[in-house]
Parts: structure tokens; C-alpha cells; sequence
């Protein structure tokens, strides 16, 4: 099994940022490709961020220009800086990452981490 854990959501003001961050822990794994999403209230899933396995990103056009994803392999660690934030940013933000365990391909999410936007 594989575990992925959130951190870095709270209130923030209009204008403001926040770093997220996620860390996959587990025994004999290997991460193909991870990235973010967020569910706000009335809303559906959306992706906010993204590296494919290959190492391409992908932004949800919302996001572009505010929203950096990185990565840390050495620490399975997927981050997400969010600059000049809005009120319809408010969601919860999770990950989720590709991981390739036992022979297999699985998808593996994180509980997520609330990001309020609120003056």
C-alpha cells in the first residue's frame, strides 16, 4: 500500500498564496505521474495541475500563470504553489499519483487538504 498526505491548505485572503504540499510513503513503490485536483462545493472534480509520467505539465486554463506544479523525486513529493489567489479558488485540493508496486499500475489519492479564499 501506498499513502499520499496533503498539507498546506487554510485561509487565505484574496491576493494571497499558499504552497501545497503531497508525500507518498510506502515500501517498494515507483511514481509515474502526479498531480492535483480540487473539488469545490457544487462542482465537479477538476484538474488543477499535472506531470504526466513522460514529465509534461498540464494547467487547467483557470490556473494558468498563478499555479506552478513541482516535483521532488527524491522525496515522492508533488508541490503546488498557488500565487494570486481567488474566491472560486476555495475547493479541496487533493493528489493523486500513478504508482507502480508488486508488478502494477495503480492510482492512489490523498484525502485532501481544504484551501478557503475568503477576505
Amino acid at each position: 500500500q501506498v499513502q499520499l498526505v496533503e498539507s498546506g491548505g487554510g485561509l487565505v485572503q484574496p491576493g494571497g498564496s499558499l504552497r501545497l504540499s503531497c508525500v507518498a510513503s510506502g515500501r517498494g513503490f515507483s511514481i509515474g505521474g502526479m498531480g492535483w485536483y480540487r473539488l469545490a462545493p457544487g462542482k465537479e472534480r477538476e484538474l488543477v495541475a499535472a506531470f504526466s509520467s513522460g514529465g509534461t505539465t498540464d494547467y487547467a486554463d483557470s490556473v494558468k500563470g498563478r499555479f506552478t506544479i513541482s516535483r521532488d523525486n527524491a522525496k515522492n513529493t508533488v508541490y503546488l504553489q498557488m500565487n494570486s489567489l481567488k474566491p472560486e479558488d476555495t475547493a479541496v485540493y487533493s493528489c493523486n499519483a500513478g504508482v507502480y508496486q508488486g508488478s502494477m499500475w495503480r492510482i492512489y489519492w490523498g484525502k485532501g487538504t481544504l484551501v478557503t479564499v475568503s477576505s
